[in-house]
């Protein structure tokens, strides 16, 4: 007996190391026998980092780097095993949970805390990146980022230092003479799940700019932003990106990293499963077991359980999805690669309960599902 456990983190409680661990625990009271393979997955979000370095026995890197707001703040990136390749969560520098509620503000917020991690990253030999965009405060179109590296921003004939949201309806001139250059040498991995364009009524703004704290009036502002943002980086490196699906993630970030860059948006889950060479263990195994946080009807629209079912139907192979909830229309993972789904919660519980338990509910559900796989199993007459 094979089992392969790769789920994503359950948010604000276990990371997906300590998910598969919890998981493998309880099953192996009942196949002490059985191969374990434990592979901590993402979907490019909170938890890539840490997911893909348990994986592949990499390291943490700690670092200080500018938050949104423009004050100094720690944050991390992941050097995989190999020594070469760089994980970036944009949202370690430059993420919507560093800005407090009432101070969100996308006019005012930048992404140069992402440019130093990347930067910092080259300065210790990587090559290679993975970026994963999402949870993003700003929307500057990566201008912040593009700065950190080398690229210089005026208005008129003023630099622009540290560009922010609202500094992008008055550029007139990009100089990107000093960004630079060992990124045009680089393979760069953008995990990227939506296809938003940079502008207009399906753009950066429009969708995302409002749960940044962009107001009404704000809007037509950073649109405007956007728009000059998008039409110079069009004019200086030939590359359209105004209309380009996914160059409206993150607050405009894949637009910079699409024109500036050798970047290649992809969904996150296919760059995480590539990564840690999951259809390699998923050859030979008998039962997949995978999950995360929450299963609900969004699930089914990149992200871990999903992506990993995928790939284990390539193998014709069973597929468990263990959650702490289920929500609206979870059912729809069904007809997505995933046989069955189990909730962990044992009864009624608070919230605080349901974080602080979360292991030890992970290890008795995961129990009970391989006593019920035993009870399935042909019996010898």
């Amino acid at each position: 007996m094979k089992v392969v456990i790769a789920p994503d983190s359950f948010k604000e409680s276990l990371s997906a190391q300590q998910v598969c661990e919890a998981i493998r625990t309880g099953m192996v009271r009942v196949w002490p026998e059985a191969e374990f393979v434990c592979i901590p997955v993402a979907d490019g979000g909170e938890g890539t980092v840490q997911a893909l370095v348990d994986a592949t026995q990499g390291q943490i890197v700690h670092t200080r780097v500018t938050s949104p707001l423009g004050e100094q703040t720690d944050a991390f990136y992941g050097l995989l095993g190999d020594q070469q390749t760089a994980v970036v969560e944009m949202a370690q520098a430059s993420g919507l949970h560093l800005v407090p509620r009432e101070q969100r503000d996308p006019k005012r917020t930048t992404s140069y805390g992402t440019g130093q991690l990347i930067l910092h990253a080259l300065d210790h030999d990587a090559s290679r990146f993975i970026i994963g965009l999402g949870g993003s405060a700003t929307n500057d179109g990566g201008a912040g980022m593009l700065s950190a590296l080398g690229a210089r921003f005026f208005s008129d004939d003023k630099e622009i230092f540290r560009p922010s949201g609202q500094d992008l309806a008055t550029l007139t001139h990009i100089d990107i003479s000093g960004f630079d250059p060992r990124l045009r040498h680089c393979d760069i991995q953008v995990a990227c799940d939506v296809d938003n364009p940079l502008c207009g009524e399906y753009g950066a703004t429009a969708i995302y700019g409002p749960q940044k704290g962009a107001t009404e009036a704000d809007i037509d502002w950073l649109e405007r932003g956007l728009l000059q943002f998008g039409r110079l980086t069009e004019q200086l490196t030939g590359k359209p990106v105004i209309n380009q699906p996914g160059a409206g993630a993150a607050g405009g970030m894949g637009a910079a990293l699409l024109a500036y860059t050798p970047a290649i948006l992809k969904p996150g889950t296919g760059i995480i499963t590539t990564t840690v060479r999951l259809s390699e263990h998923l050859a030979d195994a008998d039962l997949v077991v995978t999950g995360e946080g929450r299963i609900d009807h969004q699930t089914i629209h990149g992200k871990t359980p999903v992506g990993v079912a995928s790939i284990a139907k390539q193998y014709h192979l069973p597929v468990i999805a263990l959650a702490g909830c289920t929500g609206k229309n979870y059912q729809a993972v069904y007809q997505h690669g995933i046989d069955a789904v189990f909730t962990i919660v044992p009864g009624p519980v608070s919230l605080s309960q349901a974080l602080t338990t979360a292991a030890a509910n992970l290890t008795d559900t995961a129990e009970n599902i391989a006593r019920m796989w035993q009870l399935s199993a042909p019996r010898e007459s």
